[in-house]
């Protein structure tokens, strides 16, 4: 055949190829264009019922640990605001408010009375704010009617109304916090959007005052953006941030607004004789009843005012079985605040003790850890613990560039592990060890680059991710930085001429590009999620997810085809010295392709169908959150190391079989790639993924002594305990206040040494 026939049959080959890339490419993007189909009014009012039955089966499990119904809530009487200025006008916001939480059904009919259904807690640290909105929140849901607004009681502490809606927020929120609503052919693709589009829900926004400063009066403006006059709204926040609040952005649009009387000594003695046991222990009480009564205004008098420390008294003395007649000593208390000290010491190795009798053994919960957390917690500015953010803690993890250093150093490792087995098994390494060292880092190089990219790239939470662009502008980066690295490194170790290193470079930008784009395509961008994954290998509803899958599977069958097709072109250009290839049929490349592109296509599909699965939990916790990611990255890792080879491994192959001199077996090739490559599409998988960047801060702060190594199950028996609390997927300490106290205690431990054993060895169970 004439050259310039041959030149011309090989340009109409990379037009063919490249048309097929561009087609795939378009495929995929209009896959992944956003469902716009709308959720039936049926399909509406069932996510509204179930949602109240999640959100009620969670806050009274909830309510029980914090012990609000043992026996009873404390007898707290709300009232308006005396603050000037912090209400808007009467007649908006109808007569005054009066009401007591002791008898919770006050607490919805006050509510409810409310023209507009608007309403603002307010108090000073320790009033009850949160009390009082877990016992609205049971109090409207235990009298709902069918077809009623469902309150869903929501901390405010992630909220950022400067990257944030206030819509796209509680969008979030609530479908993370309650994935049952996740279930497509139960309620739809927008259950929760269309569940707010109809006010059928009450938010009830606990914390503003945890907010920064800066941050509260963007928060009520985001408020009165988002929810008209006729939206109900509880929003709860210290009195004095509130006043600052509202000075820079107004009031809270036709919301009422009150706070907490001074809770009566004698009232509260009351509650704790009710909540001792009866027999000689209610005796203990008697002498600071009589203290009490000779001076109301002295320091346990004012104590017992407060809602906290009444709580705190009780689980000191009346649950473990202290002597509250200690509190009479005044040199020892001078003032309330003294005693408040006190009981913040005192409760949490109260805690430890009661559990401690009644199992009979030794408990997870070591203060020391308790108070690392706290410590933690503050100077992170936070008072939400989420495992997801864990790396964060540990300084060297934190750091973009050291972070992906370390994985690119654990990828390099790991393949040259793999290479010194291979060696040590028998056949001879397909490539020496300076061409192999050249492929390892020209590929850890671009792990790195890739890594470094996504912590610049990544979009936050409320934007709607743009997976197939991400990934294609991340596997470029990467496989142009792999190319770079081999033709600067050819040129200066080797006497390759120029048209061979083009050859061989633009070879590794076809199959490497495509084994990175696939494995991010499946995983995400390499680097700590702002959110851990949900998922379920359950895979409900199968069938409805069936036409994706099948696109998925074509559009990765006609992407791969086209990559080998140019792989193959390349290849046979002038020279090439080491397969010495001749023609190759086209109908065999294309085939060939198609069917690695099919294989590869329904991975992506079932990974895709893992991560997009509604789970089978009805409310998420943190140790189901944890488990949940764990399973996502596993399935992730595992499709990842069959996404990124087999590309290469079939190209590999095929180029070997069509050349005229010898060629390696078929074993030593996979060999080859299952011990010196495929560590490479693991690790680019582990750092798309929360639990591997979890689980190492996990390891590194247990070395230091800093946690247990049961990290979830310490968690676990802490809230149990109740010495934390639980939101949704993070936990929070009992109160600010503890965490304060516990965070001033705090100190950095030196690595532990265990001499025989010790109390505070690790718990079995963690995830």
């Amino acid at each position: 055949m004439p050259r310039d026939q041959e030149v011309g049959g090989a340009a109409a080959s990379v037009v063919i190829a490249a048309a097929g890339l561009f087609g795939a490419l378009a495929m995929w993007a209009w896959r992944a264009r956003p469902q716009t189909s709308r959720s039936t009014h049926r399909q509406v009012d069932d996510a509204a019922e179930a949602l109240a039955l999640l959100v009620h089966r969670q806050w009274e499990q909830e309510a029980m640990l914090r012990q609000l119904f043992s026996p009873a809530p404390l007898p707290v009487l709300w009232w308006d605001a005396a603050l000037p200025d912090a209400s808007d006008h009467r007649r908006l916001i109808g007569d005054p408010v009066s009401c007591r939480a002791d008898t919770p059904e006050d607490l919805a009919v006050a509510f409810l009375r409310l023209p507009h259904r608007r309403l603002v807690v307010l108090g000073p640290a320790g009033s009850g704010k949160t009390t009082f909105a877990v016992l609205l929140t049971l109090a409207l849901l235990r009298d709902r009617a069918p077809g009623a607004p469902v309150p869903v009681l929501l901390s405010l502490a992630s909220f950022d109304p400067v990257r944030h809606s206030a819509h796209d927020w509680l969008t979030r929120q609530i479908a993370g916090g309650y994935p049952a609503l996740g279930d497509v052919r139960s309620y739809g693709n927008t259950a929760v959007d269309d569940l707010l589009a109809a006010r059928l829900v009450i938010p009830v926004l606990d914390g503003l005052d945890e907010l920064p400063p800066p941050s509260r009066p963007r928060v009520l403006a985001a408020l009165n953006a988002a929810f008209p006059a006729h939206a109900p709204l509880v929003l709860t926040c210290r009195t004095t941030a509130y006043a600052r609040a509202v000075t820079e952005s107004g009031v809270l649009t036709a919301a009422a607004v009150i706070e907490p009387a001074p809770l009566d000594a004698v009232d509260a003695l009351e509650s704790l004789r009710l909540a001792a046991r009866p027999g000689p222990a209610q005796h203990r009480w008697d002498l600071l009843a009589r203290h009490v009564a000779e001076h109301p205004q002295g320091p346990a008098a004012q104590a017992l005012q407060s809602p906290l420390l009444t709580a705190l008294t009780r689980t000191v003395y009346a649950d473990a079985g202290g002597d509250p007649a200690e509190l009479v000593d005044a040199r020892r208390f001078p003032t309330a605040h003294a005693i408040e000290q006190h009981l913040l010491d005192a409760l949490v190795p109260s805690l430890l003790d009661r559990a401690r009798h009644s199992a009979g053994r030794p408990v997870r919960s070591a203060p020391r850890h308790l108070a690392y957390l706290a410590h933690g917690l503050s100077r992170q500015g936070t008072h939400d613990l989420a495992w997801w953010q864990l790396h964060q803690w540990v300084p060297l993890l934190n750091r973009t560039w050291i972070r992906a250093a370390a994985w690119s150093l654990v990828a390099a490792v790991a393949a040259l592990s793999g290479y010194a087995l291979h060696h040590a098994a028998g056949p001879r390494p397909q490539l020496e060890l300076p061409g192999f060292l050249m492929v390892t880092g020209g590929v850890a190089l671009a792990l790195f680059a890739m890594q470094c990219l996504a912590a610049r790239t990544t979009p936050p939470v409320d934007v709607r991710p743009r997976p197939l662009r991400t990934a294609a502008l991340t596997a470029s980066v990467g496989a142009l930085t792999n190319a770079l690295f081999q033709v600067v490194t050819r040129r200066a170790f080797t006497r390759v001429g120029t048209l061979e290193a083009v050859q061989h470079n633009l070879k590794h930008l076809t199959v490497y590009g495509l084994g990175i784009f696939l494995v991010l395509l499946a995983s995400g961008p390499p680097a700590p999620p702002q959110m851990p994954s949900r998922g379920s290998l359950t895979l409900p509803h199968w069938r409805e997810r069936l036409p994706r899958a099948l696109a998925t599977v074509a559009g990765a069958a006609v992407l791969i085809g086209a990559a080998l097709h140019l792989y193959v072109l390349i290849g046979i250009w002038p020279s090439d010295p080491w397969t010495r290839r001749t023609a190759v049929s086209t109908m065999a490349v294309w085939g060939t392709g198609i069917l690695t592109g099919a294989l590869c296509g329904a991975v992506l599909g079932f990974v895709r169908s893992v991560r997009t699965s509604a789970s089978g939990l009805d409310v998420t916790t943190p140790v189901d959150s944890v488990r949940a990611d764990r399973t996502v990255t596993l399935v992730g890792v595992v499709a990842a190391a069959l996404l990124f080879h087999l590309p290469d491994d079939v190209a590999l192959v095929m180029s070997l079989a069509t050349g005229r001199g010898p060629s390696p077996s078929v074993s030593d090739i996979a060999l080859f790639a299952l011990s010196e490559l495929l560590p490479v599409g693991m690790v680019l998988a582990l750092t798309a993924f929360a639990w591997p960047h979890y689980s190492v801060a996990r390891l590194v702060l247990t070395a230091q002594g800093r946690l247990p190594l049961r990290f979830q199950a310490f968690l676990s028996e802490a809230h149990r305990l109740g010495i934390l609390r639980q939101v949704g997927s993070v936990y929070q300490f009992r109160h600010a206040s503890l965490q304060q106290r516990l965070a001033a205690s705090a100190h950095v431990p030196r690595p532990c040494v265990r001499r025989g054993g010790s109390a505070d060895a690790p718990a079995r169970g963690d995830s």
